[in-house]
């Protein structure tokens, strides 16, 4: 439960464009599509893919390290791991349990004797977009437990994109033809508001001292 009057002080130590912006940012929101990456190799591919789901408002990433495990890299994702929240799996059989658990269909996105091009893709069912390792793909457990296989479609000799590139072209697909459809896609209101007084916290330099001297003032 956050406390509104907590938030409403604090959002009195911004400045009104970054209030406004976090505001704007926010009714662009969504959980109804989120990302995982499977053991990306190169840091700079899982940090360009945290960019691109802030960019086009999606707030959750989900980066399984079975294999892998790799610190963010801040300056390509140049910050965009502050406004989004990152959930960190040791196991793709974890992440799948959990983001089926939440009502995700997993899409395995590589071509597939059953895929579907990114033109004909469902966007009203809540999906993860599942995109996999740099040279040998998707693993064979999210391949077996996918609900769907998405691919873009090619006419070049390359056959396939950088997982980065991959994922900004879906995203832009799926999150605009998802807002021009009638699925209440956006955050709740409480999830509105955890998010303002976690942006909050990431903002403001003296968060702790301000929030103690608050406390102090109602005590």
């Amino acid at each position: 439960m956050v406390d509104i009057k907590l938030l409403e002080h604090l959002e009195g130590y911004l400045t009104e464009n970054r209030l406004e912006r976090f505001h704007k940012v926010l009714d662009q929101r969504t959980k109804h599509f989120t990302v995982a990456t499977e053991d990306v190799y190169q840091l700079h591919n899982t940090s360009a893919v945290i960019r691109s789901c802030d960019v086009f408002g999606i707030q959750e990433v989900n980066i399984v390290e079975e294999q892998n495990t790799k610190r963010i890299d801040r300056e390509i994702a140049m910050g965009a791991q502050k406004w989004v929240d990152l959930n960190r799996f040791h196991t793709v059989k974890d992440s799948i349990k959990d983001l089926k658990s939440k009502g995700y269909q997993i899409v395995a996105t590589t071509p597939h004797i059953n895929d579907c091009d990114l033109s004909d893709f469902d966007v009203t069912k809540k999906s993860c977009f599942f995109f996999g390792r740099e040279t040998e793909g998707l693993s064979d457990e999210v391949l077996q437990q996918a609900d769907a296989y998405l691919k873009i479609p090619m006419v070049g000799f390359t056959e396939s994109l950088n997982i980065s590139v991959s994922a900004a072209i879906i995203l832009q697909h799926v999150t605009s033809k998802l807002k021009k459809t009638v699925v209440n896609w956006q955050l709740t209101e409480t999830e509105k508001l955890e998010k303002r007084l976690d942006w909050c916290k990431k903002t403001i330099k003296s968060y702790d001292e301000i929030v103690e001297r608050f406390y102090l003032a109602k005590s």
